[in-house]
Order: structure tokens, then C-alpha cells, then sequence
């Protein structure tokens, strides 16, 4: 007989501490945004409870919808196993399309069922401060972004979440998906600009290496993503541990952008 593997979903955990709520706060959140919906439902803290453990891998419509308002993220970016695809592409304004990255890179804890965890232990959790580089070509410059993330581990994933207002860019949410392999992290990256910043709401995302310090409070690599102009670029990124709590006083405590 064959069984199949329970994996918790991180991606929403993480995503939770990272808007500073309880289980029991995130229950009362999607009940009252389903009753601003006009589709009330019964969010418990044991439901929550089901789906960061991963027992309840697919939420009711209802549940969906209010999650994204709570969240402010689509269902597929929340680390949830879902029966169909749901790639979301729109036009571009100048004659092409573009893909969301729901369906793509956020999504790996639900592939991950499909492959044995490794046990670790959470030595990565915590504040990290992110902050990677990256050149515009529309301003011939180079610019930083950077942003305070919580970092969730559980065996060998890892999951980061920028905490509100956090981010040297305003309104730009950051998530990371990440393995990892003794010393290296792999994994993929997503941040949605500002709507009314440069990018005008524009979602990026693309692939990450980071290498681990021997200290564990330091990770360094590259990233690689698309551009506007139908390339693909690439610059450094670093990972630095600035606490290793993730109370809801830590975390209130780095809700705001780095200096």
C-alpha cells in the first residue's frame, strides 16, 4: 500500500507570522473578510492549524477568496495543493504577455509531497535582512533592494515572507521558496512592485543560489530573473541574520524599512 507523505505548508505559515497573527487572529481575519465578501464562513483555529500541517491541502472557494483578501496574495502563492493549474497570464501592453508568478515559483510546497524531507534542524528561522542589486537599464543604474524577511524552516525548506512595510521599496511584498543542501540554498524568488511606484505593480520573479556561511548568519549568491526587454539578468543577493526570534514583538519590531 502506498501512502503519501504529509508535508506542512510553510508558505503560509510563514506568510501569517509575517502579518504578525496568531492562528487564532488569521481564523478571525478570513471570517471577517468573508463576511465583507457576503460569503461568510467558519474559519476555526483548527482549521488553520490543518493547513499549515498540511492534513487540509486545498481550501474551499470561500476560503480561497477570503485568504487572498486577507493575504493579499492569490490562493496558488500560498503553498496550498490545487486541482487545476492556475496560471494567470495578461498582456503586457506592448504586444506580449506576461505570466503571474502564482503558478510558478511560489508553488513548490505543494510539489514537494512528491519527495522525502530531510531532518534538520531550524536553524535557519528567524529575521533575516535581505538585500540584493540589480541594474536599470531604462536609468542606467544601479539600485538595492532591500527588505527585513521572516524566515520559516521545517526539515530542509525554507520559507521567507517580508514583514509589512519592511522593504526599502514601499508596498513591495518579497517571498522566497528555498532548499536546503548542506551549504547551499536553492530555490525561487517573488516580489511585487508598488502600483504606483517605477514598475507601475509589475510581479518578478525568477531563480536564487545562496552559499552558507560556516557561521549560518550569512548567506551570498546570485539571482537570475527576466527583464522588460526580453532578457534575462542577474546580480548578488545576500541573506544576514539579524534575530533569531520570531515573536510578535520581533517581528513589530522590524516592520519597517531598513536603513
Amino acid at each position: 500500500m502506498t501512502t503519501t507523505a504529509v508535508v506542512p505548508n510553510d508558505v503560509l505559515r510563514a506568510v501569517r507570522i509575517g502579518l504578525r497573527m496568531s492562528q487564532d487572529d488569521f481564523a478571525k481575519a478570513i471570517r471577517r473578510a468573508g463576511q465583507e465578501l457576503g460569503e461568510p464562513n467558519e474559519a476555526s483555529k483548527r482549521l488553520v492549524q490543518r493547513w499549515e500541517s498540511g492534513t487540509s491541502k486545498t481550501p474551499r472557494g470561500v476560503y480561497s477568496r477570503a485568504l487572498e483578501r486577507v493575504t493579499g496574495r492569490p490562493v496558488e502563492a500560498l503553498g496550498f495543493t490545487l486541482p487545476v493549474p492556475m496560471a494567470r497570464v495578461h498582456t503586457d501592453g506592448k504586444g506580449g504577455h506576461d505570466m503571474d508568478a502564482g503558478a510558478s515559483g511560489v508553488t513548490s510546497a505543494a510539489v514537494g509531497a512528491q519527495t522525502a524531507i530531510q531532518a534538520a534542524d531550524e536553524t535557519f528561522s528567524g529575521v533575516w535582512l535581505s538585500r540584493y542589486e540589480f541594474y536599470s537599464s531604462s536609468r542606467a543604474e544601479t539600485y538595492e533592494g532591500k527588505h527585513y524577511v521572516v524566515l520559516v524552516q521545517h526539515g530542509n525548506r525554507l520559507t521567507a515572507q517580508s514583514l509589512p512595510g519592511a522593504s526599502s521599496n514601499p508596498d513591495s511584498p518579497l517571498t522566497l521558496d528555498l532548499t536546503v543542501d548542506r551549504n547551499v540554498v536553492t530555490g525561487s524568488w517573488v516580489e511585487q512592485t508598488a502600483s504606483d511606484g517605477y514598475y507601475n505593480g509589475a510581479r518578478y520573479h525568477g531563480a536564487i543560489q545562496l552559499l552558507v556561511e560556516p557561521t549560518g548568519r550569512r548567506m551570498a549568491g546570485k539571482w537570475v530573473g527576466f527583464g522588460k526587454d526580453f532578457d534575462v539578468n542577474t546580480g548578488p543577493w545576500e541573506l544576514r541574520l539579524v534575530d533569531r526570534s520570531t515573536s510578535k514583538a520581533t517581528l513589530e519590531r522590524y516592520s519597517s524599512p531598513p536603513e
